[in-house]
């Protein structure tokens, strides 16, 4: 084998190395993503399937079950145009409340109910995270009520 090819050789296989590497790393990082989901884009089939999301709204007056003796709970999330029913099993954040902003991670099961892993409350009354403020004004500029 001459030098030339030698050379030739060995730089193939650093772009494949380089190449492989690269994609690895970009695929890594799509699965760590987590995209931030309104009720309105949950109901237009926007969700990602098979893969978590964050889904933000206000809690539905009205709509928090507790199961009993279990840690199981089941609350709808609302944009005021849409609604998705969210199943949280663990203990929920202190400021918790209906008629209240949260984010809730997790994913769709098959039924479309949102089987959440976390659930993030605001911490006071004049906080809401910018992903649920956004989604709730952009509902009501597309007809939802008001809240």
């Amino acid at each position: 084998m001459t030098r030339r090819q030698r050379t030739l050789l060995f730089v193939t296989f650093l772009v494949t190395g380089i190449g492989a590497a690269t994609i690895l790393a970009l695929r890594a990082f799509d699965e760590n993503l987590l995209y931030f989901i309104s009720p309105s884009e949950v109901a237009e089939g926007k969700a990602p399937a098979g893969r978590a999301f964050r889904l933000g709204g206000m809690v539905e007056k009205g709509s928090v079950e507790h199961a009993e003796h279990r840690l199981r709970t089941r609350f709808v999330i609302t944009d005021f145009a849409h609604r998705v029913t969210v199943q949280y099993d663990g203990i929920l954040p202190d400021l918790f409340r209906e008629g209240q902003g949260i984010i809730a991670r997790g994913r769709l099961d098959r039924n479309g109910v949102f089987v959440a892993e976390e659930v993030l409350a605001k911490h006071d009354e004049n906080y809401m995270p910018p992903e649920v403020a956004g989604s709730l004004k952009q509902a009501e500029r597309d007809g939802g009520a008001k809240p």
